[in-house]
């Protein structure tokens, strides 16, 4: 009887990985969906930056945005698909096997 022990890099995802990508995600879980000018705050990035990594995310399937007019002015909602909270949740679990495989007795 083979006893398979699981690879602490499935559910690794390259595309999540990226810190900024990473804040972005653990927000958008945290909150739901948030206006693109909050993540911009809260990551302290400009939106040119944020604006490019949320197509990264978008591209992937991870991300999706609503827009619609508040006061106005046109506003920009981003959120997980069903898709990139499973990616995110997936990365996390690999992260946490990563880290608790270490042997920290060295």
């Amino acid at each position: 009887m083979s006893t398979e022990i699981p690879d602490p890099l499935e559910g690794f995802d390259a595309t999540i990985h990226a810190p900024n990508r990473l804040r972005i995600c653990a927000l958008l879980d945290a909150a739901g969906e948030a206006e693109f000018g909050l993540v911009q705050n809260q990551l302290g990035v400009s939106a040119s930056a944020l604006s490019k990594h949320v197509t990264v995310l978008m591209d992937a399937g991870y991300v999706e945005q609503r827009k619609a007019v508040r006061n106005t002015r046109q506003r920009v909602w981003l959120r997980l698909t069903p898709r990139g909270r499973d990616a995110y949740q997936g990365h996390l679990a690999a992260l946490r096997a990563i880290v608790g495989s270490s042997d920290t007795s060295l």
